[in-house]
């Protein structure tokens, strides 16, 4: 590890061989299966996936779970900047991963990974009784998401409720002057257009890609008149989308 980060020794005690790691993905896992490490630690096991990956020719994926546990004071991770465990494990899988593509560049390697956290819903609460809000306040709940969220905190939620694979490609793509989501080609469509300029000429745009599921956010339409008829259009230009408003 210490080629990858530089340093004179391994940022964190007693660090997994990756070579031992090696061994056992290739003894106990098949060549396409998941291999799961919740206690990831300084990210060895993903290391050991992909450099496994790279000379056999598998195709084996890894999910890897650490909490944010601070560096300990004065340690050698701490000493290379890092503040806790969970950084430095995505620093790892990042270096890894480029060291090997460089040791493989004969041959196609997938070294992308995404480093997701846990957090609390998307949705804003909203707990309130009718006579316990003030006018004033009316405007706050006109939009039923977090202020802090972002296009891709709305996605990944959406991903998971329909169960899609949180590891399929996804790409951007501006249709009207609005970005759009398209994960794995066509099977999930998303705009999370929060400007009120979603109307029925652009759900029409959306239908002819044949998405398998498609979502919009629920403050994005013109009006409720366009709000209403997506289903309608998209039953017309598209019967197999499953539509979704959040």
């Amino acid at each position: 590890m210490a080629d990858l980060f530089g340093l004179d020794q391994s940022p964190i005690d007693n660090p997994k061989p990756v070579e031992m790691i090696k061994d056992f993905v290739r003894w106990f896992a098949e060549p396409d299966d998941i291999v799961v490490d919740f206690f990831s630690g300084s990210a060895t096991t993903a290391h050991a996936v992909m450099a496994l990956n790279a000379e056999t020719g598998t195709a084996r994926r890894f999910i890897l779970v650490q909490l944010p546990e601070a560096c300990e004071k004065g340690s050698t991770a701490e000493r290379a900047g890092f503040s806790n465990i969970a950084e430095l494990s995505r620093k790892r899988i990042k270096l890894a991963g480029q060291k090997i593509k460089k040791e493989h560049s004969s041959s196609p390697v997938d070294i992308g990974f995404r480093a997701f956290r846990i957090d609390s819903t998307n949705m804003a609460n909203v707990y309130y009784v009718p006579d316990a809000l003030e006018k004033a306040n009316l405007d706050l709940f006109v939009d039923n998401i977090k202020l802090d969220r972002t296009p891709e905190d709305l996605l990944f939620q959406v991903m998971l409720d329909w169960g899609v694979d949180l590891a399929l490609p996804i790409s951007k793509q501006a249709i009207q002057d609005k970005v759009v989501f398209f994960v794995d080609g066509n099977a999930l469509v998303a705009c999370f257009d929060a400007h009120g300029g979603i109307d029925e000429g652009f759900v029409k745009e959306l239908a002819k890609h044949q998405p398998l599921r498609v979502v919009f956010r629920d403050a994005g339409f013109k009006d409720s008149a366009v709000k209403i008829n997506v289903e309608q259009i998209f039953k017309s230009l598209s019967p197999s989308t499953e539509v979704k408003c959040i």
